[in-house]
């Protein structure tokens, strides 16, 4: 709060004991109510404007403010610890959770004697060893994030970048240090985790993912050794084609499209079409360092980048931190910790083998696998349907049937195993058996009016400003039916009408002074989004939020 805006709140509470000991009338009482509810609209106003202009440098400070006004709270509420008894308290909230996040540990680590077996004995030369440049190390420090969260050992983000031309030698030799032994200091092995909620009912430990805030000097040591893996695999071309998650030049969106390709084909030729999507449970956290680490040797990783993952990976433990209030620590034997530089990169190692031998069309976006494959409606098993799998281990298992003829061919082999839907959620996106996804539509059409909604009752500004991004991959599910385009048309109307200066105007008058066209047009054009302001907009198919009235 300004001075100002506090100057205004005392002269209210001021007033207002003067008019109930009846010194001060209702008059003057009620102009200086009005004034103080002016000053706090106009900071209100000025706080979100600056929240729209450091968006980009500051995501966390505006998530922040828009949770503090939403009426859900995604906070770590009851727990439920058995039937019919809820925990309360937060020390015991964060020794169940953590109890059950170690629950998935397996208490067999491998078999360590085997494995020093495979490790190759040739000497790592001096040439091999990348130098850590004093320069290189300042660079990294004088780019983290101040508004980035800190580590167990309790270095802020901000400190070390403000003190970064001071640290930077000392940080450097340990680095040189680190990845010249393996020795990974026992400081970047700890976590401590935050329960962060997915879905369903919030009293349920299960429906709570586990995401490590690490030591701060650790990641930027991880962001080196990430940035060597990264030339290696480039290099010898070790990752698959078909991972499209936490690769290079690859999204969400390119899983989508280039997965859907084929299968529309397909169903354009008239073929029966099946598609299985599997979805593990508890992926990230059942990795086996023994069976991930035999995987890097065979990708032929340089030995020293193995033993440094290997020593990192190794004597783990974790606590869970629910405001403040921390558990006790517990060994990590399993996984990858989620929130850590190089848990994508490796996790891609790990099920990068998924496709050997298949002879269907695989995708996948990290552990989000998808399989497709023509049926052989004649009664034979198709790609999909070879022969019938022994075990399927913790993973879900769907699998709707595109086209019209294939409804009633179920896959022989599989049919016990596979849950039929007619809908999918694929990445985020509603995929149905018809291929038309004409229920993602209308959910986003769901979703952003409920936003605007948000926007008209909570936040206090009406400028242009656009603070939430372009809606997700809409280059996948952009309209081509006229009732879709009327849908999201109706959307979009909204809030061109909400911006200040614009309500009296007709909707071509609004879509000219924004610079957007209609989604009838923008359909035959070239691009699928422009541009306003700070923002992206998707011919108004998007969640917004505006701030900072002029």
């Amino acid at each position: 709060m300004s001075k100002e805006l506090l100057e205004e709140l005392r002269q209210n509470r001021k007033v207002y004991g003067r008019w109930k000991e009846g010194q001060a009338t209702w008059e003057e009482y009620r102009n200086v109510v009005r004034a103080c509810s002016d000053a706090m609209r106009t900071a209100k106003v000025h706080l979100e404007l600056n929240l729209a202009r450091d968006v980009k440098n500051n995501k966390k400070g505006f998530f922040k403010y828009i949770s503090s006004i939403r009426k859900t709270r995604d906070n770590v509420e009851l727990l439920l610890i058995k039937v019919g008894v809820l925990v309360m308290e937060d020390t015991e909230k964060v020794e169940l959770l953590n109890a059950f996040f170690a629950s998935v540990f397996s208490a067999k680590a491998g078999p360590q004697e085997s494995q020093a077996l495979e490790v190759r004995e040739e000497a790592c030369r001096e040439d091999d060893f990348p130098l850590v440049e004093e320069d290189y190390v300042r660079d990294h420090l004088s780019n983290l994030d101040a508004h980035k969260s800190m580590g167990p050992e309790g270095m802020h983000p901000r400190v070390l970048r403000e003190l970064a031309d001071v640290i930077a030698e000392p940080l450097s030799i340990i680095f040189e240090r680190s990845w010249r032994t393996g020795e990974v200091p026992k400081d970047w092995r700890k976590a401590n985790v935050t329960p962060i909620f997915k879905k369903d009912k919030k009293e349920d430990p299960g429906n709570y993912r586990p995401v490590s805030l690490t030591s701060i000097p650790g990641k930027v040591m991880e962001q080196l050794i990430l940035e060597v893996i990264i030339k290696q695999v480039e290099e010898k071309k070790v990752i698959r084609s078909s991972q499209h998650g936490f690769t290079k030049s690859k999204s969400c969106l390119t899983n989508l499209i280039a997965f859907y390709n084929g299968i529309t084909g397909w169903v354009d030729e008239g073929r029966a079409v099946d598609v299985v999507y599997l979805d593990f449970s508890k992926a990230f956290d059942t990795v086996s360092h023994y069976i991930l680490l035999g995987k890097l040797r065979k990708s032929a990783l340089d030995e020293w980048l193995v033993k440094w993952t290997e020593n990192w990976l190794n004597g783990r433990t974790q606590k869970v931190v629910i405001s403040g209030t921390e558990s006790s620590w517990r060994p990590v034997t399993n996984g990858v910790p989620r929130g850590s530089i190089l848990s994508p990169v490796l996790f891609n190692f790990f099920i990068n083998d998924l496709d050997e031998e298949l002879e269907c069309t695989l995708s996948k976006f990290a552990d989000d696998t998808k399989l497709g494959g023509m049926l052989d409606i004649s009664g034979q098993a198709g790609e999909l349907g070879a022969e019938e799998p022994d075990e399927v281990q913790q993973g879900q298992v769907q699998g709707p049937a595109l086209g019209e003829e294939q409804l009633n061919a179920p896959v022989q082999g599989w049919a016990d195993l596979l849950e039929s839907n007619s809908m999918e959620r694929d990445l985020g996106v509603l995929v149905d058996d018809r291929l038309t996804i004409s229920q993602q539509r209308a959910l986003v059409a769901k979703k952003t009016n409920g936003t605007l909604g948000c926007i008209k009752n909570s936040v206090a500004s009406r400028s242009r400003e656009i603070l939430l991004p372009l809606e997700y991959c809409v280059q996948f599910w952009a309209p081509h039916f006229k009732k879709d385009e009327e849908l999201l048309e109706r959307v979009q109307r909204r809030p061109t009408r909400m911006i200040r200066g614009l309500e009296h105007l007709s909707y071509e008058e609004r879509l000219r002074e924004l610079g957007l066209f209609s989604l009838e047009k923008a359909a035959r054009g070239p691009y699928k989004y422009l541009q306003i302001s700070e923002g992206w907009v998707s011919g108004g198919w998007v969640q917004t939020l505006f701030s900072g009235a002029q």
